[in-house]
Order: C-alpha cells, then sequence, then structure tokens
C-alpha cells in the first residue's frame, strides 16, 4: 500500500454503488473520503471541510455534473476528477475546459483511478509522505522562469503576477503555459498543443484550444486584446514570442 499523507477526497456520484466501490478503493490507499450524491450535497461537505481532490461524475440524475464543476471551479481551488459515464469527446473537451484536471470514463480499473488521482494530487502541487523533507524538496525543485514580468515555477505549477500576488490557474492553464514555456519561440498548431496538454486521442476541435487561450491570455498578458506574449500565427496556431525569457532562484 502507498503511505500517503493524509488527504481529503470528495466523491460525487448518484449512484451508491459506484461512490462504495471509489470509497473503498481511496480508504484502502490512505485516503479519507466523504461522499456526496447531489450538488446540495457537496454545498453542505464543502462548509464542513475542506477537500484536496473531488471526483465528478457528470450525470446526476436530474441535476449536471458540468454544472457542478462550474461551481467547484468558481469557489473553490480544489482539482477535479471526472470519473463519468458520459464517453462523449464533447463532455470530455467541455469538462477540461471548466478545469477539470483529468477524465475518465466508466467502466473503470481501480488501479487506473488511483493512479490517476495519485498524478492529479501531484500536479496540484500536493506531496506523498516519503517526498523528503521541506529543505529538500525546495533545492529539487526548478529556478524560477521569469517572463514578462511574471514569475513561473512549472515543478510546482505556481505563477505569480507582476503585482507578486500569486495567479489562480487551473491545471488545465498550466499545462498550456507549460506547453508554450517548452516550445518557445516556435510555432505549436492547434493539434499539437491539444497533444501536448493532454496527451490523449482528442477530436480536432479549433474551437477548443482557442477558448484555452484566450482564458490563459486573461491572466498573463499585460492587455489580452493586444496580446504580446502569446500571439496568434495564422495558418497555423500559436506561438510564445517572449524573447525575455529568463531563470534565477
Amino acid at each position: 500500500m502507498v503511505i500517503v499523507a493524509e488527504r481529503n477526497i470528495l466523491v460525487v456520484d448518484d449512484d451508491a454503488k459506484v461512490r462504495t466501490l471509489l470509497r473503498r478503493c481511496l480508504e484502502g490507499d490512505g485516503y479519507t473520503v466523504v461522499e456526496a450524491h447531489s450538488a446540495q450535497s457537496v454545498r453542505e461537505a464543502f462548509a464542513a471541510e475542506k477537500f484536496d481532490l473531488v471526483t465528478l461524475d457528470l450525470n446526476l440524475g436530474a441535476e449536471d455534473g458540468l454544472d457542478i464543476a462550474r461551481e467547484l471551479n468558481r469557489d473553490h481551488n480544489v482539482p477535479i476528477f471526472m470519473v463519468t459515464g458520459k464517453d462523449d469527446v464533447i463532455d470530455r473537451v467541455v469538462g477540461l475546459e471548466l478545469g477539470a484536471d483529468d477524465y475518465l470514463t466508466k467502466p473503470f480499473h481501480v488501479r487506473e483511478v488511483l493512479a490517476r488521482v495519485r498524478s492529479v494530487l501531484r500536479r496540484s502541487g500536493k506531496r506523498d509522505k516519503g517526498a523528503g523533507t521541506k529543505e529538500q524538496v525546495e533545492k529539487a525543485e526548478e529556478p524560477w522562469l521569469l517572463l514578462d514580468g511574471l514569475k513561473v515555477k512549472l515543478d510546482r505549477m505556481l505563477l505569480v503576477a507582476r503585482d507578486g500576488q500569486e495567479c489562480d490557474l487551473t491545471t488545465a492553464d498550466f499545462k498550456l503555459l507549460a506547453a508554450f514555456l517548452n516550445h518557445a519561440k516556435k510555432p505549436l498548431s492547434r493539434d499539437r498543443l491539444m497533444d501536448l496538454i493532454d496527451g490523449q486521442n482528442w477530436a480536432p476541435l479549433d474551437r477548443t484550444i482557442d477558448n484555452q487561450v484566450a482564458r490563459l491570455r486573461k491572466k498573463i498578458e499585460r492587455d489580452p486584446a493586444r496580446p504580446l506574449l502569446i500571439k496568434t500565427v495564422r495558418g497555423i496556431g500559436y506561438i510564445l514570442t517572449e524573447n525575455a525569457i529568463a531563470s534565477g532562484r
């Protein structure tokens, strides 16, 4: 069994059998699990305690799981792992656009659920016990990347704005920013960007990546209406044009 720091996970599904299955496999891996079956029970759970991750079904009977995802993304800084019976590519795209950190369709294998949960928690800055002391972790961290007055640490998914305040970026935002930073000054097609930020089989829906780029521009550009960092390359896609990318501690 993997030993993890005590983490709270909220399992949201209207199927009691699925909730029980997820609860048992997560508790067996050392997590503390709370169950919810509706939007109201999700609100009640968050009113009572904080959570490190939410597993969310999109099909909640009369309620739409996407509405819950919007609410979580708006009101709570918590990773969302969608575990759902909806396998339509549009649902997947919309879910990820709303800030979901991962997406898995039913039926699923519990080992894959656990692997993806650990991955989401790692990407969201959570670390298992045994990762090392605070000093060891900080020493192993990447240096800051400096981008037109912004400070970025990709390994910690941390972005500090020009005024010194930490920016609220979703995991999807950070994946896209990392793709641009890792391929700076190189034109990237929409399909290439979708491969870089997801690594799965995407349908070629240009509108999807355009929406994500627009959302990222609002958070990093001085004037999103006249972007200077992420520019559109007509007929291709986008490019990170900043020439002053530097690093420093």
